[in-house]
């Protein structure tokens, strides 16, 4: 079965090139994408360069031509059909990002969905109207920026396709997207099911390739904004290179967020949280709540019961509906996950599960990148496991006594995306994130992001933000119109 899905896969991806996509598969391989959870190669991809990206470019300037004329209300009703198409093929979807990425199943259905919620909430537009003295007024307008980049992670390849593209097309701008190379599959669907919705040809067009495809991107003089999600180092690169040219970024970056938990929690909930915060998508979340920490007079009961459940979690073949944790997105980042489990070891953390290469007992998963979920214990805010964004599997737990002691600690760190707090007492659970340095803060529950609030960090973390209403300011440029009504009052 696995081959068969893999094989019409292969079809799909070649077949989809009617759609303007860039796959070029008549030039020298330079891409190969490897199937994560079987560890064989899954299919073949050309880089684009800098034709490629001028052509697409002048696809999207055609095609925005078009639809940024377009009134609101036209354009919600296109992509409100997108919407429609990626409900009734929801399943296919999620079995595409399956192999794309590895996650499991379960998942990656909740990844469409978030992408199906996205479009559907950045259908609109608005403006404002101010009342002048005399009679006069004015009013603002937002109006499309034009061509934007969005270059994607591979951690939620469908989900953040949609995240950047839905608000940059509502705004009524055109999307060149460029997907990871780790991970270039499901992001093609995106862009079929938009032209199948019937968005002028051009508007979403994806590229493929890795740092020179998005140098030249963020280089290109026709790109009016850049977004990106991915690592702080590249964040920092992208930045400099769109300043250049004066561009607006949206930078969704790194995290190494905490998770304050009380001994007044509801210990169970705290514990859910805990995993919910660690050990999605095998680990591999960006505002994952990877330090972990805990009063000390809970801590024996809260690390036995995480230990408990994180052995419980039934690790395997992506596709089954009973797997809870796939494979790892590729070898050497396999290798480098376990690496800081080994340098935990050497600092002195007690390694209190997993942390080790795990071997599915189906053969056909022999040499796919599995690993068990890890808890370290006896952790300390010096060590590298608590310092860096391992992004993987591995849980570390911290111990505290004061809420004055956890939050000094909790914000010990460059980086500020998420944060979170378990506790009973809700003016501490408050008082407690007033003072947390992050974006996106969760009291009494972990890695909640609905598409109608926003998402993104503070510090080095990122600029700008994604969902919610405000990401319009982001896709959009603001101009103010005066109107006199009466007679110029000049000085002259």
């Amino acid at each position: 079965a696995l081959c068969l899905i893999m094989d019409n896969f292969l079809f799909r991806v070649i077949d989809l090139t009617k759609y303007e996509l860039h796959f070029l598969q008549d030039k020298k391989l330079k891409i190969t994408k490897f199937n994560c959870f079987a560890g064989r190669v899954l299919c073949h991809l050309d880089e684009c360069g800098v034709e490629d990206i001028n052509e697409a470019v002048e696809q999207a300037k055609t095609a925005f031509n078009i639809w940024g004329k377009m009134s609101g209300m036209e354009r919600a009703r296109t992509m409100i059909e997108a919407a429609r198409i990626i409900e009734s093929r929801r399943e296919e979807i999620a079995q595409m990002e399956v192999i794309n990425n590895g996650k499991s199943i379960t998942e990656a259905r909740l990844d469409v969905d978030s992408a199906r919620l996205c479009i559907e909430y950045f259908a609109g537009l608005a403006s404002q109207h101010v009342q002048l003295p005399g009679g006069s007024f004015a009013y603002t307008r937002r109006e499309p920026l034009g061509v934007c980049a969005g270059i994607g992670a591979w951690n939620y390849p469908f989900q953040i396709a949609a995240w950047k593209s839905a608000p940059a097309l509502a705004c009524g701008n055109a999307m060149i997207f460029k997907p990871s190379p780790v991970t270039p599959v499901t992001a093609v669907l995106l862009a079929e099911i938009y032209a199948q919705a019937g968005v002028p040809q051009g508007l979403f067009n994806v590229v493929q390739g890795g740092q020179e495809t998005g140098r030249i991107l963020c280089q290109h003089p026709d790109i009016a904004k850049v977004s990106f999600t991915g690592s702080v180092p590249t964040g920092k690169k992208i930045m400099e290179m769109a300043s250049q040219g004066i561009k607006p970024v949206t930078l969704e970056l790194g995290g190494k967020s905490p998770v304050l938990i009380f001994s007044d929690c509801d210990l169970e909930n705290a514990v859910r949280g805990a995993l919910m915060a660690n050990f999605l998508s095998q680990g591999q979340v960006c505002s994952n709540g990877t330090r972990v920490f805990v009063q000390k007079d809970i801590l024996p009961e809260f690390v036995k019961e995480v230990v408990k459940r994180t052995k419980s979690i039934e690790i395997g073949d992506p596709l089954l509906e009973t797997t809870r944790m796939g494979a790892l997105v590729s070898r050497p980042h396999l290798d480098n996950v376990l690496s800081y489990v080994n340098q935990a070891k050497k600092e002195g953390a007690d390694v209190l599960c997993g942390g080790e290469v795990f071997l599915p007992s189906d053969p056909k998963l022999k040499d796919g990148y599995y690993m068990s979920p890890c808890v370290l214990g006896n952790c300390t805010d010096e060590m590298t496991c608590v310092k860096e964004e391992i992004f993987g599997p591995v849980m570390s737990v911290l111990s505290f006594e004061t809420e004055e002691e956890a939050l000094h600690r909790a914000n010990d760190t460059t980086l500020g995306l998420a944060a979170g707090v378990f506790t009973s007492d809700v003016r501490r659970a408050h008082r407690v994130v007033e003072h947390l340095k992050a974006g996106s803060c969760f009291i009494n529950n972990y890695n909640i992001t609905p598409v109608e609030v926003p998402f993104g960090g503070f510090k080095m973390s990122g600029i700008g933000r994604e969902n919610g209403q405000v990401t319009v300011e982001y896709y959009s440029q603001l101009k103010t119109v005066f109107v006199e009504m009466g007679d110029v009052d000049s000085l002259f």
